[in-house]
This record gives structure tokens, C-alpha cells and sequence, in this order.
């Protein structure tokens, strides 16, 4: 028999489905401090092993969700990925602080409960919380129908870190003579997708289609998963070889690094000394976007900016290279000309 509430379009059955499929996925992300993750009204994460650690222990938070990508997953009926991109742009802000990355919540909302979808969403998830040291501990699922239509769902994350507050990564440190260090983006990563999205409407656009530049469909180039920096950059970190960092999201390196510079200084960027990878040269063309706007909206494939002391590049350098992550010397720090970031070319 079916109930009123599944007439109303909400399916309570598929919900505790759901909930127990996802549960040995997220527990095999949990660490020794996770005390209890799904099925409490509130998770428990202890951190009496941690504080030992820290002389003035800082908790540091950012929640994200992923954007309009989602449209394109949801219209792509591919949903493997995107709960990556959920979490990198919650993880990689704290990290860009200095935080050792603890636990990490999420919540999805949908119009239709599928099961099956459910857990690829979450495996997702799952994969980016591994990727960032986060242990998955808790989060939300609401069927709701007359908000959301058919298959059409939201996710957003929520992420704590902790860190010292002496080692905290900000704009107070920099110096003028530091070095800006580039980390390769993956390519779009989660900004900029309304953009993306009338480009590809205007042009018309196949995306299941190859195009010559490109090196596989279109529609898999869009939905690369972001990067998650974790394990590239809190070992320096750690080591004291940082004085700030720089998430490359929406507003791209001019607005973000801009963050972490101080008055009197400017960030002066060279942008022949990264290659852009080809979908932003792609899109520019196609939506006949200028230069200018694209650097304002896309992270043109730097995702990340590590600002190091002059004294530390060459043990930097070396780390990430053995680390075999990508990375480029991008420009450095001066005295404050006309804005806090300007390309030299």
C-alpha cells in the first residue's frame, strides 16, 4: 500500500535504502577521533588526542557547494565525480590557512530519491574527504519534491580544520621578495560554470563530442574533478615553509591571491610562465571571451598559490617535485604598485 507521504512524492523506504548503502563508505574514511558518524542526530569527533599538538589550538571552517557543474552532471547523468568537487572547495580553503583537515558534513537535497545515485554521489564524497585527510562523519539527505524537479538535486559540504595560531597562514606574514608558487588546476575545476554553460548553449555545442584541441568529449573535460591540494601542501605546512596560500576559485588568481596580500605590497604575477591547458583557450575562442574576463572568472590553471619565503623556494620546489606535483615559480611579491595583484605581461 502506498503511503500519503509517497504520494506527495517523498519515499521514506528509499531514504533508509540509501542510508544503508552509503554507511560502509563513509566509515572507512573516519579516523581514531571519529566517535560517532551517521546515525546520532549530531556526529562526534573527540579531539583530546589532538590538543597536545597545538599550543593555542584554532578550529578554521568553510562551507561550499559545487555550483551550477551539477547541472551539467545531472544533465550528463554522470555523478561519479562531483561529490570531489564538493568537497575540494570546502577543503581547499582550509587548507589555504594553515589547518590540518579534521572531519567534514554534507547535505544533499534532491526532488527524487534514487538509491543507486545516492551512493554514487556519496562515494564521491568519500573519495574527496580520502584525497583531503577528512574524515566523513556525518551530513544530510531531504527528498523534496516541490522544491526540486525529477532528478535534479543540490549538494553543499561543510569542513573543520584545526591549526596552531602562530602557524596560521594569512596576509600579515607576507613579505616583499616572496616567491609565488603556482599548483597546477585540474582544469575548470567549480567555478565559472554559468559562464560555461552559455558558452556552450551560444556556440551549440556537442558535448559528447572530441573536438580537435581537446583530448577526450567535451562533456568529460567539464566535469574533471577538482584538485585536492592536501597532501601536496600541508606537508610544507607543517615544515614552516609558508607564509600564506591561496585557494584560485571564483574571481580567479586576481581576487583570491589579492586576499593575501597587504597594502603595501603587490602580488606581480607573469602569466607566460604556466601553460594554460587547452578548455580555457577552447572556451575563449568558442564564446570569444576576452582576456581580461576570462582571468576574472576561470583559474586559468592554477589552482592554488603558495607564497614562500625567498629562503624556503629551493626546499619548496624540491618537496613538490618529489611529490610529483605540478607546479610553476608564477611571479613574486613587491613593494604596492597600482593594485594588490598585476600581470607583468
Amino acid at each position: 500500500m502506498v503511503s500519503q507521504y509517497e504520494e506527495a512524492g517523498v519515499n521514506i523506504h528509499a531514504g533508509e535504502a540509501a542510508v544503508q548503502d552509503i554507511k560502509e563508505i563513509v566509515n572507512q574514511t573516519h579516523d581514531e577521533n571519529v566517535l560517532h558518524g551517521l546515525g546520532g542526530f549530531g556526529a562526534e569527533y573527540e579531539l583530546t588526542g589532538l590538543m597536545g599538538q597545538y599550543q593555542q589550538p584554532v578550529l578554521i571552517s568553510g562551507t561550499d557547494g559545487v555550483g551550477t557543474k551539477l547541472m551539467l552532471a545531472i544533465a550528463a547523468d554522470k555523478h561519479e565525480t562531483i561529490g570531489i568537487d564538493l568537497v575540494a572547495m570546502c577543503a581547499n580553503d582550509v587548507l589555504a590557512q594553515g589547518a590540518k583537515p579534521l572531519f567534514f558534513l554534507d547535505y544533499l537535497g534532491l526532488g527524487s530519491l534514487d538509491p543507486q545515485r545516492v551512493t554514487t554521489v556519496v562515494k564521491g564524497i568519500a573519495e574527496g574527504c580520502r584525497q583531503a585527510g577528512l574524515s566523513l562523519i556525518g551530513g544530510e539527505m531531504a527528498e523534496m519534491p516541490g522544491i526540486y524537479k525529477n532528478d535534479d538535486y543540490d549538494l553543499s559540504g561543510f569542513a573543520v580544520g584545526l591549526a596552531d595560531k602562530a602557524a596560521l597562514l594569512g596576509a600579515e606574514k607576507v613579505q616583499a621578495g616572496d616567491v609565488l608558487i603556482g599548483l597546477s588546476s585540474s582544469g575548470i575545476h567549480s567555478n565559472g560554470y554559468s559562464l560555461v554553460r552559455k558558452i556552450v548553449a551560444d556556440a551549440k555545442l556537442d558535448l559528447n563530442h572530441t573536438y580537435a584541441t581537446l583530448t577526450q568529449p567535451l562533456i568529460d573535460e567539464l566535469l574533471t574533478p577538482t584538485t585536492l591540494y592536501y597532501h601536496s601542501v600541508y606537508p610544507l605546512v607543517q615544515a614552516g615553509q609558508l607564509h600564506a596560500a591561496a585557494n584560485i576559485t571564483g574571481g580567479g588568481l586576481a581576487d583570491n591571491l589579492g586576499r593575501m596580500i597587504p597594502d603595501e605590497l603587490t602580488a606581480e604575477i607573469d602569466a607566460t610562465s604556466w601553460q594554460v591547458p587547452a578548455i580555457f583557450n577552447f572556451l575563449q575562442e568558442q564564446g570569444q571571451i576576452s582576456e581580461d574576463e576570462m582571468r576574472q572568472v576561470f583559474n586559468m590553471g592554477i589552482g592554488m598559490v603558495l607564497v614562500v619565503p625567498a629562503s624556503e623556494v629551493e626546499q619548496v620546489t624540491t618537496t613538490l617535485t618529489q611529490q610529483t606535483t605540478p607546479f610553476q615559480v608564477i611571479g613574486k611579491v613587491v613593494n604596492r604598485r597600482e593594485q594588490p595583484v598585476e600581470y607583468a605581461n
